[in-house]
């Protein structure tokens, strides 16, 4: 798409390019953003709120433990395992100013996960909730990990909140497995320790590695993504730069749900909040979906984020429905297709678009979004966000004609570095500068993209291609459906059939229900030719719903003729 058609909808003054060297690194953009908003909330987590300024004091505490007070040098890797706590940008920022490569490490993960990931990168260190220690024990002699720092939910609280807090966690509702680590140090007297010292600002460059960030591994071993300090300032720069019509610098507040280690929360969430002087409430706990609702009432939030699950789900709490939603400007959804039933419940209840984007790990992730002007398309991701190269390819790497699907291949400032010690599969994915997604989309002759689907989750039908996402987006509008997940299973008349699963909303549905509903709106060999009704369905750590553990399991105890 050489010609840019995207260009003349973006919203009147979007810039079609960023500066991706507007900082020469993230510690830059933390003294500036430290300085300019000292004065304003930064962090809120379970009652306790952090101003600009207060993060910026646990930041240098803990940034000076870790330099004086450790082996750790730059460029080594440090590990960071817990949820949506105040202790994770703390951590995160600071190893960030000492120059450390920071691993973003999903804490349900098990051990044998933690381990795969721990010694693919060589971490040196890791800062872990005492939740999950009981799971590092059990690998931590196979790893390189030599400086482990304990932390528990309530160490940021403060006063008789932390104790309270730390006591409920591990001796009423006994969610700490006992665990020995000797040679452990707590987050707090790591804090305690850092103020011995000071904190002695190194040189960092742009190009220089700031995060391995994990892919989920759907495809194969999950692999180290190198997002560079650049990366991650050129994404938030472009996504600033898209939302700079709507949103201003020390006024918004905005809602994390999803975890901080997953790079959607990581980039537009934290960075990007960060740069703009946001308020950003974070949430420890989602999926108890009553307690996230109650704490959602309690903020005038303006800016939210979510995968279509997340969304789906406040929806269908018969609180969320009186929230006060008066300040709520944009929802953002990304990490899998959002409904388009999901779409129109959200703008009829909430009165604010949930505008869809689309990016990948290996993107820091933002590729392309919809624009906050009024004219998103639901159904769409949007367009090519500034200083953003995107093209469609076919089997052959011939770029497709206009309106046919291809594999979608982007280009922009943002784009990995490439896979953490593994060139085999970063040639695999990398044409020069160019980043094949793997996901099969199309875009119309003004620019907005469509997902059609993974390229290797597709159903191939008697020939035909049918993509899981539409399935799901048919299925979902039936009023009794809460989820649904899409797969191919094998048939021998047809080489694959289309078998669904479904969450109930309603225990009333039958098969029969869905399968008239279903050829309502799909053609005959799109159709579901198997349903079946589960209780939940396989997600990761964002929510996204896995169609190959779906398929895996079905395999195990299904035999198709």
């Amino acid at each position: 798409m050489a010609n840019h058609t995207w260009f003349k909808h973006y919203p009147k003054g979007i810039p079609h390019t960023i500066n991706p060297d507007e900082y020469s690194s993230l510690a830059e953009l933390f003294q500036v953003g430290f300085e300019k908003y000292s004065h304003l909330p930064a962090m809120e987590n379970m009652g306790k709120c952090l101003s600009y300024q207060e993060l910026n004091s646990a930041v240098d505490l803990f940034a000076s433990y870790l330099q004086n007070h450790t082996s750790l040098k730059k460029g080594d890797r440090i590990a960071i395992q817990m949820p949506n706590l105040l202790q994770y940008p703390v951590a995160m920022f600071a190893a960030l100013k000492c120059g450390l490569v920071v691993v973003n490490t999903n804490p349900l993960y098990t051990p044998e996960e933690m381990k795969h990931q721990f010694i693919d990168s060589g971490a040196k260190a890791i800062v872990i909730l005492e939740n999950f220690a009981c799971n590092l024990e059990q690998i931590l002699p196979q790893t390189s990990i030599e400086i482990i720092i304990t932390t528990e939910i309530g160490d940021l609280l403060g006063g008789l909140k932390k104790h309270i807090t730390n006591f409920v966690v591990k001796r009423i509702k006994g969610m700490v497995p006992s665990f020995s680590l000797p040679s452990a140090i707590s987050f707090n007297q790591a804090l305690k320790l850092g103020e011995s010292t000071s904190f002695q600002k190194i040189t960092l460059s742009g190009d220089e590695i700031a995060f391995l960030q994990y892919t989920g591994g759907t495809t194969g071993v999950s692999k180290g993504a190198m997002l560079t300090h650049r990366n991650l300032i050129a994404n938030l720069e472009q996504v600033c730069a898209w939302m700079s019509i709507m949103l201003e610098e020390g006024k918004e507040t905005v809602i994390t749900a999803l975890p901080l280690y997953h790079v959607f929360a990581l980039t537009c969430n934290c960075l990007v909040m960060f740069k703009l002087g946001a308020k950003n409430v974070l949430i420890t706990n989602p999926r108890d979906m009553p307690g996230f609702v109650k704490e959602l009432s309690k903020h005038p939030f303006s800016i939210i984020t979510g995968v279509n699950t997340l969304f789906n789900g406040l929806l269908n709490q018969e609180k969320f429905a009186a929230i006060d939603f008066s300040k709520l400007k944009v929802a953002f959804g990304g990490g899998m297709a959002v409904q388009q039933i999901v779409a129109e419940k959200w703008l009829k209840i909430t009165g604010s678009p949930l505008a869809e984007g689309y990016g990948l790990t290996e993107t820091a992730p933002v590729l392309t979004t919809n624009p906050l002007d009024g004219t998103d398309r639901v159904g769409t991701i949007g367009l090519p966000i500034p200083s953003t190269e995107i093209k469609m390819l076919d089997d052959d790497g011939n770029e497709v004609a206009q309106g046919e699907p291809g594999e979608l291949c982007a280009k922009g400032p943002q784009v990995m570095k490439g896979y953490w010690n593994r060139p085999e599969d970063t040639a695999q994915v990398m044409d020069g500068e160019w980043f094949k997604t793997g996901d099969i989309a199309t875009i119309d002759s003004d620019g907005f993209i469509r997902i059609v689907d993974r390229k290797k989750e597709m159903i191939l039908v008697s020939g035909f291609n049918v993509y899981p996402n539409e399935i799901e987006d048919a299925i979902a509008k039936h009023e009794k459906v809460l989820e649904v997940g899409a797969i191919g299973v094998p048939d021998a008349k047809s080489t694959e059939a289309v078998k669904i699963f479904i969450v109930k909303k309603d225990e009333s549905l039958t098969v029969e229900e869905i399968k008239a509903h279903a050829h309502k709106i799909l053609t005959g060999y799109k159709c579901p030719k198997h349903v079946e009704f589960t209780k939940e369905l396989p997600k990761s750590n964002v929510g996204k719903i896995l169609r190959r553990v779906l398929k895996e399991q079905d395999a195990k105890v299904n035999a198709y003729e």
